[in-house]
């Protein structure tokens, strides 16, 4: 019986489940958003909620006991600057879990996208690469926009045998004659043996 056995084991050890409840729960300070399973986001709510509670007391303690059960100085640094002034006057509920029609594509687990209440809009759009400097990149980009399909052409490019375009690429070096060797006598043969 599981009388008084509190939270989700997800078939994991305890270090197993301890190491991906932290994980999640960073994941979730930093980006503020993250999608996972419907039971995964309930129990990051418990670790993330008792963190920004932990965060608003602002004691030397406290942080001692956050870096201790997050393991990374940017999280316990946003929990105790932005999340402490943040959620100063919210007594409690500072995430909050939205189901999604999707389930996932591997096992059909139902997710749910975990989120910070009162978080600022997230822009999740693609961002531009950086531009290539002149002296690195510039040679292999024209190339690029002169032959779209040059990458492909790499990979396949040993794929078949005996095509003319190949042959004329690559001409081949002429071998050497063969020398015919005279044919061995029969008392070489028997010195031989």
């Amino acid at each position: 019986m599981r009388h008084g056995v509190d939270g989700r084991k997800f078939g994991r050890n305890t270090s197993h489940r301890v190491a991906m409840l932290k994980n999640l729960a960073n994941n979730l300070i930093k980006n503020e958003q993250i999608i996972t399973t419907i039971e995964k986001a309930k129990e990051t709510r418990r670790v993330t909620e008792r963190l920004i509670t932990l965060a608003k007391k602002e004691t030397l303690n406290s942080k001692r006991l956050a870096f201790d059960r997050t393991r990374d100085a940017e999280v316990v640094a946003k929990l105790f600057g932005e999340f402490s002034t943040r959620y100063a006057k919210r007594a409690g509920g500072y995430t909050r879990i939205v189901k999604i029609s999707e389930t996932r594509w591997g096992d059909a687990a139902k997710m749910a996208m975990i989120e910070m209440v009162d978080h600022p809009p997230i822009d999740r759009k693609k961002k531009p690469k950086a531009e290539a400097t002149p002296d690195s990149g510039e040679a292999t980009a024209q190339q690029a926009v002169a032959d779209p399909f040059n990458k492909f052409r790499k990979i396949f490019a040993g794929g078949k045998r005996g095509k003319a375009s190949d042959k004329a690429a690559a001409p081949k070096a002429p071998k050497p004659a063969k020398v015919a060797k005279a044919p061995k006598s029969a008392s070489a043969k028997k010195e031989s043996k």
